[in-house]
C-alpha cells in the first residue's frame, strides 16, 4: 500500500529534477567550448591592440561583436544601426603649458592644477563662486560671461566615477547659463592628487556634449585641498583670475557601444527587459614592460565579460526565457564608464522597462571555486544567482573588498542610479591581492596564462544566472534600505511595498 502512492512520488521528484537540470543541460549543449574560447583568443589578441577606444582597433571589436549577435539572431533595436549605438566622444589632449593665478598664487599645470577641457585662452576673467555648480547652485544667478569657480563633486557624491560624471554635468550646465568656464576646486578626499595627476595630465576621453560644436568651456581642476582658496572666491576676496593655457588639443571622434535584444516568450512578462552587459574596450598599448611587451590585451579585464555576452545571444537566441534580454557591450569603460553612461541618458529601451542590469567586469581572479557577485546581499534576485552557480560547482559570493568601493566603479552604478537593480558577476577572488593585482591593467592580462576551464564555468553559470532573474515570477528589486532603493521606487512607480 505504502508503495501505491510512494511511486507517483519518486516518479514527480524524478520529473521536478529533470526540469531544474534542463536549462543547465541546454547551456552545455548551446555553448560549444572551441568556438567560445575563438572567440576569447580573438577579442584579446595582439591584432586588438588593447582595444583602447581611442585607437581604430576599436571598431574591430566592436564588429565583431555586432556579428556574433546578428549570426546567432539576437534584433536590432531601434536607434541602433547595425547593432551599433553611436557615442559622441571628445579626446582631449593636455596642454603644452598652463598656468593660473588668482591674485598672489600660481597654480601650474602638472603640478597643482589640470586642465581637462577647453582650447587654448589667454587673459584675465571674472570669477563666481557657485557651490557645487549644479542646477540648484545655479537657480537665480546670474553666471553669464562668468568664470565659474565650484567645489568639487557633490557632499555625497565624491568617488572617481562621480566626480567625472558630475564634472561633465556642470560644464553642461555652465554652458547652458551663459558661464565661459568652470574651476573646480578640487578638495576630494577619496583619490590622491598625485594619482589623479598621473592619469589625467595625458590624453582624455570624454563624451562630447555639443557634438554641432568643435569648442568646449575651459574645465580646469585646482588642488585645493584645504578650501582655503574657494572661500576666497566665496567671500569676494578674489575675484578673478588670470590664465594661461598653450598646446591644448581637442579632437571628435565616434564611439560605439554593441547592442541588440532577443524577445521573451511570456505574452505579458516580454515587455520588461533583464539587461546583459559587459565592457569591451581595455587600455590599449604603453610602456614596454622587462619582456618587450607594451599591448595590454585586457584578457581578465574584460574580454572574458565580453565573451559571456557573446554566449548569452547564441544561448537565448534559441532558448529565449519569458523576459526579454537586453544585450549590451559598452565601449569606453576604462576612461570613465562613458558608453554606459551615454546608453543610461540616452537609452533605447525605456529604463522602467528594464527591471535588472547583470554587469560583467572583472580585474582578476584567485580562487576558481567562487564567483564573486559585487551587489549581492542588495537584490532579490541574489538567491536564483546563487543557485544557477552552484549548479556548476561554484560558489557565489559578495565582495569580499568593499574598501574598494568596486560596485560604485563599474557600469552597473550609471544604471543603479536611476533605480535599476544592478549587481556586477566577476570572476572570483577573496581579496584584491598581489594574484589579482599582477595582471591587473598589466602587459600580462592574456589568455594564456588564464584558467580556461574556468572561463567555460564563468560563462556558462552567467547564463544560468540570467535565464533564472528574468524567468522570476516578479522582478527583482532592492532590498529595503538600499542606498538606490528610493532611485528604483521613483524609476518603476512604487509607491509602498505592496507595488
Amino acid at each position: 500500500m505504502i508503495h501505491k502512492y510512494l511511486l507517483p512520488l519518486c516518479f514527480l521528484l524524478t520529473a521536478l529534477s529533470v526540469t531544474a537540470q534542463e536549462p543547465k543541460n541546454q547551456i552545455e549543449e548551446a555553448i560549444d567550448d572551441r568556438e567560445a574560447l575563438s572567440h576569447f583568443r580573438y577579442l584579446a589578441s595582439d591584432e586588438m591592440m588593447g582595444r583602447d577606444p581611442i585607437r581604430p582597433e576599436i571598431n574591430l571589436a566592436a564588429r565583431y561583436i555586432a556579428e556574433q549577435f546578428w549570426k546567432y539572431g539576437a534584433k536590432e533595436i531601434d536607434g541602433a544601426k547595425d547593432y551599433f549605438q553611436n557615442v559622441p566622444f571628445r579626446v582631449s589632449g593636455p596642454p603644452a603649458d598652463a598656468n593660473a593665478v588668482f591674485s598672489t598664487q600660481t597654480f601650474t599645470q602638472g603640478d597643482n592644477m589640470l586642465v581637462l577641457d577647453g582650447g587654448d585662452i589667454n587673459g584675465k576673467y571674472e570669477l563666481l563662486a557657485a557651490g557645487h555648480g549644479l542646477d540648484e547652485d545655479l537657480k537665480g544667478v546670474d553666471v553669464s560671461g562668468k568664470m565659474l569657480v565650484v567645489k568639487v563633486g557633490a557632499p555625497d557624491q565624491l568617488s572617481p566615477s562621480e566626480l567625472f560624471s558630475l564634472g561633465r554635468k556642470k560644464l553642461r550646465l555652465a554652458k547652458e547659463n551663459g558661464a565661459i568656464g568652470v574651476i573646480e576646486m578640487f578638495n576630494a578626499p577619496t583619490t590622491p592628487w598625485n594619482m589623479l595627476v598621473t592619469y589625467l595630465n595625458r590624453t582624455q576621453l570624454t563624451i562630447d556634449q555639443n557634438p554641432d560644436e568643435t569648442q568646449s568651456l575651459p574645465y580646469i581642476w585646482v588642488k585645493d585641498m584645504t578650501g582655503e582658496l574657494y572661500a576666497t572666491v566665496n567671500k569676494r576676496e578674489t575675484t578673478s583670475v588670470s590664465l594661461s593655457v598653450s598646446g591644448k588639443t581637442n579632437r571628435q571622434i565616434q564611439g560605439r557601444n554593441v547592442v541588440a535584444v532577443i524577445e521573451g516568450t511570456d505574452p505579458e512578462l516580454k515587455t520588461e527587459y533583464v539587461m546583459l552587459s559587459a565592457h569591451y574596450d581595455h587600455i590599449g598599448v604603453g610602456k614596454p614592460n622587462s619582456e618587450g611587451d607594451s599591448i595590454f590585451n585586457g584578457a581578465r579585464d574584460n574580454a572574458v565579460g565580453t565573451v559571456a555576452i557573446i554566449n548569452a545571444a547564441k544561448y537565448f537566441a534559441k532558448h529565449p526565457p519569458k523576459r526579454s534580454i537586453l544585450l549590451c557591450a559598452w565601449t569606453a569603460e576604462e576612461k570613465g564608464l562613458l558608453g554606459s553612461g551615454y546608453f543610461a541618458d540616452h537609452p533605447l529601451i525605456p529604463l522602467q522597462d528594464i527591471i535588472f542590469n547583470m554587469n560583467i567586469d572583472n580585474a582578476g581572479y584567485n580562487d576558481t571555486s567562487l564567483i564573486t557577485v559585487i551587489g549581492l546581499g542588495r537584490t532579490t534576485a541574489d538567491e536564483r544567482i546563487a543557485e544557477a552557480v552552484s549548479a556548476f560547482g561554484l560558489t557565489a559570493q559578495s565582495d569580499p573588498a568593499p574598501e574598494q568601493g568596486l560596485y560604485d566603479r563599474s557600469d552597473n552604478v550609471n544604471f543603479a542610479r536611476k533605480g535599476i537593480p544592478s549587481p556586477t558577476y566577476s570572476l572570483g577572488f577573496t581579496a584584491f591581492d598581489e594574484e589579482v593585482a599582477k595582471h591587473y591593467h598589466q602587459q600580462s592580462d592574456r589568455v594564456d596564462n588564464f584558467d580556461l576551464d574556468y572561463a567555460l564555468l564563468y560563462w556558462k553559470s552567467y547564463i544560468l544566472s540570467a535565464q533564472y532573474v528574468a524567468d522570476m515570477d516578479e522582478a527583482p528589486f532592492w532590498f529595503p534600505g538600499d542606498k538606490y532603493e528610493e532611485a528604483g521606487r521613483s524609476l518603476y512607480g512604487k509607491v509602498n511595498d505592496n507595488d
